[in-house]
Parts: structure tokens; sequence; C-alpha cells
């Protein structure tokens, strides 16, 4: 228990009598999905050459649950990297300006998260690492603080155009990373369902 205390430590069990260490798990789980996703969208068939800079940057970020970086809690000192970054501090608390510029604003374009079903692939990407955000949209009103009114294409006209923020992710043109859609039938929902491309095997069961 020494040792424990003086490595600063904390004991967190992972059992059937300890439930909210799971949340924990699932957690970084789908951060780590988040994380493979975008490599899968963004370097296609070369995303596995990028996945140290994937592990650097989730190892170097910080984690509520440890009160540190995962770098930190395993070497007792923090990263820093070739570039030499500095210390935060000042920069934790952005100023009036940065706040306003960051805010959505009418004429901006956004993402609209989906919800696929059950399937196998989409834009030829398999399951859980197919993109879940179709767009840009153009923001046509701000409802209210957390949500908004986008122009939505004549395809989706069976679907409310208000949606709450949680759904909505800022979209900042880049050419480089343009994703070519394939067209979808959306429900109302905004869910959609994925056709199979190959089946590859099959089984038998018996009753």
């Amino acid at each position: 228990m020494v040792e424990t205390y003086t490595l600063g430590t904390r004991l967190d069990f992972s059992t059937a009598f300890h439930p909210q260490s799971d949340g924990q798990s699932e957690r970084i789980i789908q951060t780590l999905e988040d994380m493979l996703r975008a490599c899968v969208i963004d370097f296609q068939g070369g995303w596995s050459q990028h996945l140290p800079i994937a592990e650097f940057a989730y190892n170097n970020s910080y984690q509520v649950s440890i009160k540190m970086a995962p770098f930190e809690a395993l070497y007792a000192r923090k990263c820093r990297s070739p570039l030499h970054w500095g210390e935060v501090g000042e920069r934790l608390a952005p100023g009036p300006d940065v706040l306003q510029e960051a805010e959505d604003k009418i004429g901006d374009h956004i993402f609209l998260k989906v919800s696929p079903t059950k399937g196998i692939r989409r834009f030829g990407i398999r399951g859980k690492l197919s993109p879940r955000f179709i767009g840009p949209y153009e923001i046509l009103k701000r409802v209210d603080p957390v949500a908004y009114r986008l122009a939505l294409p004549p395809n989706l006209s069976g679907v409310h155009n208000v949606f709450h923020v949680s759904v909505l992710r800022k979209y900042i043109f880049d050419p480089a990373y343009v994703l070519d859609a394939l067209p979808l039938e959306l429900r109302d929902d905004l869910s959609f369902e994925e056709q199979p491309v190959k089946i590859l095997a099959c089984k038998v069961k018996k009753l």
C-alpha cells in the first residue's frame, strides 16, 4: 500500500461487482474507434501507416479518469514532442473573440449524423469504421442555443430540418479531404439500411 500511494496510482476494480469501470472501458473503446474511423476515411488504403500518430495523439491526451495523460501515468513525466510544445497555461481560457469565432453562423456548412441499422459496408468500408455523417448542409437559422435549421436536399424532404447540436458537426472546407459519398436512401428518422456487397461465408445451425 505504501508503494501504491507513493506512485500516485489508484486501484479501480474491473469485476461484475464494480460495473463503474465497465463504462470507462467502453468510453475508451469508442474513442479509439472514432480515431480509427478518421484514419480510414482520411488516408484510405494507407491508413495503417498513420497508426503511430494516432497512438501518440491518444497517449498524449488528458484523461479525466486518471487526472493525467496515459504517457505521464506510464513514465511519470509529461511528453514533449519534437516540436517542443510548451505548457498550455494561459491558453486554457480562450477570449470572447475566439469563442465568438467558433460559433456556428448562418451560411456556414455543417455535417449531419446518420445511424446505420444493420449491414456490412458503406463507402467501401466495413461496419463500425464507416462514416457516420452526411453533408455538409447550409445553416439557415439558429433556432435556439442548442438547435439549428438546415437546408436539406430534396431527397430528405420527409425529414424535419431542425436538429440538436448533438447530431451536428462543424464542417471546415478542405478540398484535400473530400469523401465521395454514395447516394443513400434515408428514412425519416435519419437511419439507413446497408446492403451486403458479397456473401463471404454461411453457416447452418440445427435446432
